[in-house]
């Protein structure tokens, strides 16, 4: 039987994937093969002033001394933000001194997203955490300075949801940004990154 053309499309496929692999793998190998290497230091983060889940005004400073684990979000999110926000606590559970650790929780919802209802909402993650509101100007510049997107998405009979970026950003003792990690690492993968810093 001969085979048409288009019926060895996916097999040519399969063989530039293996092939394309190979040659990933081989090229540390390779003399004068170089990684792609980021060097410098990433503007990101910054000075803020916002009100905790217990009313408080809270500035960036209040938490020098520690690191911070920063997410934004918000609590009407249906799974992204709170797989996220677990997984910062159980990493944190794992660690060895997570008293050095703040896991702070900024809403880019600050209509709904009132002290109480942070605080109502963030005692299914634990005591550690700090949940952060403000008016909607306060917010968008905490956004802007750790460079979230964040955006209203309108849905029907006038109830919305928010599109937003989903990094978890570690800053240093000092205010300064150190890393930025995906919920996608898991609790272990998270903890370990984690204890590496500390």
């Amino acid at each position: 039987m001969i085979r048409t053309p288009l019926a060895l499309i996916p097999y040519f496929l399969a063989i530039a994937a293996v092939l394309a692999g190979l040659l990933w793998h081989a090229g540390d190998s390779l003399p004068g093969a170089r990684r792609l290497e980021t060097v410098g230091e990433a503007n990101i983060g910054g000075s803020f002033t916002l009100i905790d889940q217990d009313g408080k005004i809270r500035r960036s400073a209040d938490f020098r001394g520690r690191f911070m684990l920063v997410y934004f979000g918000y609590t009407y999110c249906p799974d992204v933000c709170p797989t996220s926000l677990a997984v910062m606590a159980d990493a944190l559970d794992k660690l060895t001194d997570a008293d050095r650790v703040v896991p702070v929780f900024i809403t880019i919802d600050p209509a709904r997203d009132t002290p109480s209802v942070l605080k109502a909402y963030l005692k299914a993650f634990g005591p550690r955490f700090v949940g952060l509101t403000g008016n909607a100007g306060a917010i968008d510049s905490a956004a802007r300075i750790y460079r979230v997107f964040y955006r209203k998405h309108r849905l029907s009979a006038g109830v919305y949801a928010m599109d937003h970026s989903s990094q978890i950003y570690l800053m240093g003792p000092d205010g300064k940004f150190i890393a930025n990690y995906d919920k996608t690492l898991g609790p272990d993968g998270l903890a370990a990154a984690l204890q590496a810093r500390l």
